[in-house]
């Protein structure tokens, strides 16, 4: 039985691999591959990563799963899981997801929706025959992915929740951590570049056999590399860039792939398609060319470079991201020559705008190794760098921050014609002013509350270390935080992580918790909902955790 999540990952490949590319599955027995990983690695303890949230269809098996709550009976299958591994001396690490990331959410929302439809169908087949469906209409019980971390601690296992989409921590952890595999079912493992992937819906507990999907096969069967991966996943549609993005471009490289297979069925002709146009066309410029130039991307240019990025690991990086030589300055629509300072003696670039006919001189930022307009302030006298706002087309002052030491651009008021410095958001790319706060004289940026139409400070996570963000993923760095005490933060997320309270670190700093579907009628309105019947205890815990401490 597939887990639900074997539909997650990249779209199409879990049926190309199975019924297209079978060599690409090889079987593997996991105590013969303990057994080869402690002769490699004397002393070492042979490593799985669990994706917890792919194997509780496999784990929970009771028949009566309308109702649920078996749970000596669940507990019992956790048991043997553990113990059937730990025979053989192999050790679990078990991860549970811990947050959904905003780049998936619209994905997220998507499958929650489908998952309501399901949820209809099971309580209609109810109603109608008066009895509990089979097996292919199972859906996981409601708080059995929570229920699970606590039983699995209880068994005295190694259980973490993520920070971010389990995937790529898993991915992250088998890879630095030199682990045997992989244990899951999502097609997103065979393209990280990261430790083998194994198959959790074909693992056989008595044998300890299973699946091995082999990702340098599959790059032997497409014709491409490892780092080619994570381009097709794009191309071909994931959790992160919707399928339909790219669906016109897939089928222009079908109609244009000669080497249709005929006992292919379409979507398998496309991998293949796709794949061929990488590695014919694409990599004839790789590296000279920016993917923007080469794909239809338009505006979904940033989106799909995060796509693509959300692959790499820590360490890793994209023979796809095109490197810009050194020593070359390119400006839109201007004309670079050289001037002589006479005070420093030396060279400056100057620009020459094509509207004012007037050349300006320009310097180089010493942080970005960027060239950057001056201009002369006609108050101070003084050259103040500047730089052009790609939405307005207008050039904006910079002003230097005393405290980062970074230059911040300038927005002027026009009411009191005063300059307030702005910054910009990491993850929107939006401008946000800058106030400082009057008791802590720090400068923090403004959000405007959209319900009280105030502007209120935002808080930026102080618990996050320069250092760690090298291990972290887009979503975790530069998080915005609801509470700004570093030291309730750092428990909580210390809590969060060790899977022993998946709640409190979410409304603490996101102020908010993704609640997925419950297998509740939603046509029968004589039953108010469990969303209802718990609001009262979710607003008393949203109250302790983030109101007044008057």
């Amino acid at each position: 039985i597939l887990s639900r999540r074997s539909v997650m990952g990249v779209r199409g490949l879990q049926g190309f691999v199975r019924s297209s590319c079978p060599h690409i599955c090889m079987v593997v027995n996991f105590k013969e591959l303990a057994e080869h990983h402690r002769s490699r690695h004397p002393g070492g303890t042979p490593t799985i990563v669990v994706d917890a949230m792919c194997c509780l269809r496999y784990w929970y098996t009771p028949d009566s799963w309308i109702c649920g709550g078996q749970w000596r009976e669940y507990f019992s299958s956790l048991r043997e899981f553990v113990k059937t591994f730990t025979a053989v001396g192999i050790k679990l690490v078990f991860f549970f997801d811990g947050m959904v990331e905003q780049s998936k959410r619209d994905e997220w929302v998507k499958r929650r929706l489908r998952n309501n439809r399901e949820i209809a169908k099971i309580f209609h087949y109810i109603k109608s025959h008066r009895e509990q469906p089979g097996r292919n209409m199972f859906f996981i019980p409601s708080g059995l992915a929570i229920f699970t971390q606590f039983a699995l601690k209880a068994l005295g296992q190694e259980t973490l929740c993520s920070l971010q989409e389990a995937d790529y921590e898993v991915a992250s952890y088998g890879l630095q951590n030199n682990c045997l595999g992989i244990l899951g079912e999502d097609t997103d493992y065979l393209i990280y570049d990261t430790c083998p992937y194994f198959s959790i819906s074909e693992l056989s507990l008595d044998s300890l056999d299973t699946i091995m999907l082999c990702r340098e096969k599959l790059c032997q069967s497409l014709g491409l590399s490892l780092s080619d991966l994570p381009l097709l996943a794009c191309l071909l549609g994931n959790d992160i860039i919707p399928e339909g993005m790219f669906e016109s471009f897939r089928y222009k490289c079908l109609s244009s792939y000669t080497s249709v297979k005929e006992n292919f069925d379409k979507k398998g002709n496309i991998i293949l398609a796709v794949a061929d146009h990488i590695s014919k066309v694409l990599r004839l410029h790789q590296g000279e060319k920016k993917l923007e130039e080469m794909l239809p991307l338009g505006p979904n240019k940033a989106l799909f470079y995060k796509g693509v990025a959300s692959y790499l690991l820590p360490g890793q990086k994209s023979p796809w991201f095109f490197q810009k030589p050194k020593g070359v300055v390119t400006l839109d629509n201007q004309v670079l020559s050289m001037s002589s300072d006479p005070k420093s003696k030396q060279e400056v670039p100057v620009c020459a705008d094509p509207e004012s006919k007037q050349e300006v001189p320009m310097c180089t930022d010493p942080e970005s190794k960027q060239e950057v307009l001056l201009y002369t302030h006609p108050e101070s006298k003084q050259e103040v760098p500047v730089y052009t706002d790609p939405e307005s087309k207008q050039e904006v002052p910079m002003c230097t921050d005393p405290e980062s030491k970074q230059e911040v651009p300038m927005y002027t008021d026009p009411e009191p014609k005063q300059e307030f410095p702005l910054c910009t958001h990491p993850e929107s790319r939006q401008e946000v002013l800058l106030c400082t706060h009057p008791e802590s004289k720090r400068k923090l940026p403004v959000g405007t509350d959209p319900e009280f139409n105030l502007e209120a400070p935002l808080c930026t996570n102080p618990e996050i270390k320069q250092e760690d963000l090298v291990n972290m993923g887009p979503e975790v760095k530069q998080q915005i935080t609801m509470v700004s005490d570093p030291e309730i933060l750092k428990v909580a997320r210390a809590h969060h992580v060790q899977a022993e309270s998946y709640l409190v670190y979410n409304v603490m700093s996101s102020g908010e918790v993704e609640c997925s579907n419950s297998l509740e009628d939603a046509m029968d309105q004589a039953l108010p909902s469990q969303a209802f019947v718990y609001r009262p205890v979710r607003q008393r815990v949203y109250s302790l955790l983030l109101g007044d401490s008057e």
